[in-house]
């Protein structure tokens, strides 16, 4: 990518539905793909905030965040395109924080996230599309996905992204 192009923008649909459009496919290959790449990659969000629109929360991104979102169960059954979206939306946290929607809350019930999500979860929508390419690479199409963007709370001025999980592509 060019260093002053963005990697994803966010349109607004007819019905109101906020996307995150991927523009390149940065991780390709259905079969295989290199989450510890991705891994790699967000790890220049740590440390970063942002902000969702709809609430005003602010989102933060710590360390732990480019482990769990590259090697969490939910990948072990991601396989083929809902992997390859999974993969390549890892271009455009900034983005998806900013438009998620629908957020609910979630009491913590797991005796193992006692320490790092002790005031619940937060869930949100999040809508994105990915282009699809032909064989030289050049964007022929989009496919658009939902996902769930998994949120944990810390206390009650620190919200964590943790993960992106049921991601399913839109007809």
């Amino acid at each position: 990518m060019e260093e002053n192009k963005p990697d994803a923008v966010i349109t607004v649909l007819e019905d109101g539905r906020k996307v995150v459009d991927i523009l390149t496919v940065r991780f390709s290959g259905k079969r295989k793909i290199d989450w510890d790449g991705v891994e790699q990659y967000l790890k220049k969000y740590i440390g970063k905030s942002y902000v969702i629109d709809e609430t005003d929360d602010v989102i933060f991104i710590g360390s732990d965040f480019p482990d769990e979102y590259a090697h969490s169960n939910y990948n072990k059954k991601a396989h083929g395109t809902i992997g390859k979206a999974k993969a390549n939306v890892s271009q455009a946290i900034p983005e998806l924080i900013q438009a998620a929607t629908n957020i609910s809350f979630r009491s913590n019930n797991d005796p193992k996230h006692n320490d790092d999500a002790k005031m619940g979860w937060y869930r949100c929508t999040v809508y994105f599309s990915i282009p699809i390419t032909d064989e030289n690479r050049i964007i022929i199409g989009k496919n658009l996905f939902q996902g769930r963007m998994i949120i944990r709370c810390v206390n009650e001025r620190k919200k964590y992204l943790y993960d992106i999980i049921d991601i399913k592509k839109e007809t």
